[in-house]
């Protein structure tokens, strides 16, 4: 356990050791998360290392998506389907608070990494299984990435063309990252948990559930209510609130009463306030097709300046509609002071968010790099009492990488 000065220093996280074996994103993502806040998180890899190290821009298995999912954290190169890189992870348990695997159900047991064996280890360790669809039922064995999830939990009927109904996807994981967040509450629940109690745990974690339920609060509104449930038509379907000016885009709605009123005062239609299509939340909310395509149609008639400038005045929510390049230079990110810039020795300058969540007196002056392949093999074993000979010895077996 951390000391109040340590907390103070690196994170309210300090002190806890989390042995991470998931791989691509939702589970490294949730570690991550972990390891901004202190953590020490050692990314226990397959010898040609988590298929990450190969997204996006970079080399020699340091790419910015490894980066972005495993920043913070050390990097043990491990043949895990060989007895002597089975035992270095029973060791590394044995040091460890956190155990994260997101194999498919009964992979890990097969391995000797189950839950059992590592509770028998290290009995009031938090044990965290992540699985696509859960460990019962038909998809049990099914292999899933992102897109599968999208398509099973309403996600995409959710995003479906407001004309003709055909469903989309979301340009970025919405589940993975779902999950992470998800499980990374759930670990710290866990562990605070264990400070009351004394027992570990074992957090089970479905991407499908925690994706049907981060939708459930206006996603599936209409399922709420057991008597009345319905579908939603595709003439029902209201467009985005992306509105086109004469020169961009913004966005604006209107939810309140009072907000109400300034949009209308905004485009000069006094007689939308009384009228009965639009006169309470409700009313906007099921006329909300012909709310939008008239407030477009208004809209597209002058500049995005002009139209901030009065909505902002009239407090209405708005803002431009900006590009991610635009996004990561506007004012408002610039004076939260959200984006790091820093040398890596392996990919050069890069750009990292600081940690969304910020703590009293824990600044964010660090430079979490993302580790070569195996980085740490040999400081990781030696802090678990093996010799150099016996390092050695797992090089040339092939247990572990050079490093």
């Amino acid at each position: 356990m951390a000391s109040a000065s340590q907390v103070g220093q690196e994170g309210p996280l300090a002190g806890y050791r989390i042995i991470d074996l998931s791989r691509v994103l939702s589970g490294p993502a949730a570690t991550m998360l972990l390891a901004d806040q202190g953590a020490d998180v050692i990314k226990v890899e397959p010898l040609e290392g988590d298929i990450t190290r190969m997204m996006g821009p970079g080399h020699d298995g340091l790419t910015a998506g490894f980066l972005n999912m495993n920043r913070g954290k050390r990097s043990l190169a491990l043949d895990l389907h060989s007895a002597a890189g089975i035992e270095v992870v029973h060791r590394l348990v044995q040091t460890a608070d956190v155990f994260v695997q997101n194999f498919r159900p009964g992979a890990a047991a097969q391995l000797g990494l189950g839950v059992d064996v590592i509770r028998a280890l290290k009995p009031d360790i938090i044990y965290v299984s992540i699985s696509g669809f859960g460990d019962v039922g038909p998809y049990v064995g099914k292999r899933v990435y992102d897109p599968v999830i999208q398509a099973l939990s309403g996600l995409t009927d959710i995003q479906a063309d407001s004309d003709t109904g055909r469903p989309r996807m979301m340009r970025t994981v919405i589940p993975d990252k779902t999950t992470a967040l998800t499980a990374a509450q759930a670990i710290t629940a866990a562990l605070l948990g264990r400070t009351r109690h004394g027992r570990g745990q074992h957090v089970e974690l479905a991407m499908l559930d925690a994706t049907i339920a981060y939708l459930w609060p206006e996603g599936m509104i209409n399922f709420t209510l057991v008597e009345g449930s319905q579908e939603v038509r595709v003439g029902q379907l209201a467009q985005d609130l992306v509105f086109k000016t004469l020169d961009g885009y913004i966005t604006a709605g209107a939810m309140s009463d009072a907000e109400w009123r300034g949009l209308c005062t905004v485009l000069e239609q006094p007689a939308w306030i009384e009228d009965p299509r639009f006169r309470t939340t409700a009313a906007r909310f099921a006329n909300a097709r012909e709310r939008i395509a008239a407030t477009a149609t208004i809209l597209a008639t002058r500049s995005s300046a002009e139209w901030l400038g009065a909505l902002d005045q009239h407090g209405v929510p708005c803002a431009p509609i900006l590009s991610r390049a635009e996004a990561i230079q506007h004012a408002q990110v610039v004076a939260n002071d959200l984006i790091r810039e820093y040398e890596h020795p392996g990919l050069g300058r890069v750009r990292q968010p600081r940690p969304a969540a910020r703590f009293e007196g824990v600044g964010f002056d660090r430079q979490p790099l993302a580790p070569r392949l195996g980085e740490h093999n040999a400081a990781l074993l030696a802090e678990l009492g093996y010799s150099t000979a016996q390092i050695e010895a797992l090089m040339q077996g092939a247990v572990i990488t050079h490093g």
